[in-house]
């Protein structure tokens, strides 16, 4: 995890640097006495006076700045070019310009001597606004919702989809929830065999039928199997497929229509990028998500994607995928994330 978004924190240091240079260079000093010291009660000794040059020694010199939109122009510039090289989706950058722009325009501000905390302390109020809008805990979602859950996953081959359910089923069974997974994936050849041994390894159960299968029987058929058992949760698998796919778009229809998901869930890799991001507000469009799972978050250096995909969709990310473990799994939390920005 220490080369976690390398790219993208070394574009932000530079542009505080750049931006922390022009406050700098903008900055006046200001005089502000110290509060003199009290004498206390009637039987303490007053407080001796001092002459002017005393005076001036006890005096504290801080900074105050004023900036102006002329002044940001250039560096407001040069971070929407950083971000957007850094796969933040166009809108996504203008809104974290916005905010830095108007949390730093047109109001004084008291400095000490790191010009950068202000510069920083803009960046992460905006991106973490963009990260924030739509929160959404996964834990207290599963513990309060009528048993059994059913959780419902899409998106392309390839991705790591069917290691991020084996993932959340090892990570369900270790909170004590009896899990189930529907091999609801029969469209692509060993699909079923793939995600039957991640079961055996885990430990839970494995609804399937024959490969060609209906998938929306599949669901339905561990759905039931949950019920009658008294089980907690089901993790639902589907074939990847993208959203211009008419006849595997009807069969996912289909899957949310016969069993209605209480949670559908989008998967892509971080790594992808903007691509990841057309993906997610596509799905979004045809079978409303209610959340994102990135996998390979431990390689991508940019992370953009991250910061996007939570704005395009209004859904909140709920899991970063770390590692070919079934323990490489983190649950997504903004504030964690702004501050790796900053390490």
């Amino acid at each position: 995890m220490d080369q976690l978004f390398n790219k993208l924190k070394n574009k932000l240091s530079g542009f505080k640097a750049s931006l922390g240079s022009k406050i700098d260079e903008k900055a006046v000093p200001v005089k502000k006495p110290e509060i003199p010291v009290d004498a206390g009660d009637s039987n303490e000794k007053p407080v001796k006076k001092v002459g002017f040059a005393q005076k001036a020694r006890t005096l504290v010199f801080e900074r105050e700045v004023f900036l102006n939109e002329r002044d940001l122009e250039d560096p407001l510039w040069e971070l929407e070019i950083a971000l957007l090289e850094s796969d933040l989706a166009i809108s996504v950058a203008e809104a974290i310009v916005e905010s830095v722009k108007n949390e730093l325009v047109g109001t004084s501000k008291k400095i000490g001597r790191n010009t950068g905390d202000i510069v920083e302390q803009a960046l992460k109020n905006a991106i973490y606004n963009v990260m924030s809008a739509n929160t959404f805990d996964f834990d207290d979602f599963i513990k309060n919702t009528p048993k059994p859950v059913n959780v419902v996953f899409i998106g392309i081959n390839g991705t790591g989809k069917t290691t991020s359910i084996a993932k959340l089923a090892k990570r369900l069974k270790d909170m004590d929830y009896s899990v189930v997974i529907a091999a609801g994936d029969t469209f692509r050849a060993g699909a079923i065999d793939q995600i039957a041994i991640h079961a055996e390894k885990i430990g839970v159960k494995l609804i399937k039928q024959m490969e060609g299968s209906d998938p929306a029987a599949v669901v339905y058929d561990a759905v039931q199997y949950a019920k009658g058992h008294g089980m907690d949760v089901v993790l639902s698998d589907t074939a990847g497929r993208m959203h211009t796919n008419v006849n595997l778009m009807a069969q996912l229809q289909k899957i949310c229509r016969v069993t209605p998901p209480d949670l559908l869930v989008f998967v892509d890799e971080a790594v992808a990028g903007n691509d990841a991001v057309e993906r997610a507000a596509q799905f979004n469009d045809m079978v409303p998500i209610d959340g994102s799972i990135l996998t390979k978050t431990d390689a991508d250096a940019k992370g953009g994607s991250a910061i996007s995909i939570a704005y395009i969709t209004g859904k909140p990310i709920l899991f970063l995928g770390t590692g070919q473990g079934y323990d490489d799994m983190r649950k997504f939390d903004p504030e964690w994330f702004v501050n790796q920005l900053f390490e």
